[in-house]
């Protein structure tokens, strides 16, 4: 298994204030697979995706990666954690406008220590084997979208977080960075956890855990997930 998660808790504020972002929530999640936490906004869906990778603590509850519970682990531990093990891919690129796409993401393969040739190598896996040397404002939203991901499988990560990373795009720009995403999925056999409210991207999960105001409303097994270019929204 690659996250057991118990009885976890996420609370704002206090008093009359108080807000429950995730109450509660028990979940195991298999290596490996290809999973859509799904939910509306303020559902906690994104509250879970911090939780997972290491970028917040639970109030309550704990979140064990492998054997190691990384809700109760000190500040320097999770930066390591999340060095070694996880990437991360969010709705807005992140990218640095005076850095070329290949600067960009060899940011990440310097930090990880990784060879020079892990960069090119990641870009021309997300289909920029051209676009190396171009700059983010040289290059379409979906091309961005895509240094982001080369940015973050370039360490080649355990863990994928995907934090609504279509919901910039247009239809069939989104459809392309889903097909990217499948492809690494299938091909690296990493495990990738992305976040949508998007009922139709559900549909090429092997997972969908649906969330509702903070609890697990639903979790389901899709024997024949759908590919990309068969979702319309």
């Amino acid at each position: 298994m690659l996250y057991e998660i118990r009885n976890l808790t996420k609370t704002y504020g206090m008093n009359e204030s108080l807000v429950t972002a995730l109450d509660d929530v028990t979940l195991s999640i298999p290596k490996s697979r290809f999973i859509v936490i799904l939910g509306a906004s303020g559902s906690g869906k994104s509250t879970l995706l911090n939780m997972i990778g290491g970028m917040d603590q639970p109030t309550k509850g704990s979140v064990l990666f492998g054997r190691e519970d990384i809700s109760t682990c000190k500040k320097s531990r999770l930066t390591t954690f999340r060095k070694d093990n996880i990437g991360f891919i969010f709705q807005s690129y992140n990218l640095l406008p005076d850095l070329t796409a290949l600067e960009n993401v060899e940011l990440s393969t310097e930090m990880a220590n990784l060879s020079a040739n892990a960069a090119s190598k990641s870009l021309e896996l997300v289909g920029l084997k051209e676009r190396l040397h171009h700059f983010p404002a040289q290059m379409s939203g979906g091309e961005q979208q895509r240094v982001s991901i080369a940015r973050a499988i370039a360490k080649q990560p355990k863990v994928l977080l995907c934090d609504e990373p279509t919901g910039a795009l247009d239809f069939q720009t989104g459809i392309s960075v889903l097909e990217v995403l499948k492809q690494i999925h299938r091909e690296q056999e990493t495990s990738i956890i992305f976040i949508t409210h998007n009922k139709e991207i559900a549909k090429i999960a092997d997972m969908v855990i649906e969330l509702r105001s903070g609890k697990i409303f639903n979790v389901t097994e899709n024997q024949n997930p759908s590919d990309p270019g068969e979702v319309a929204w």
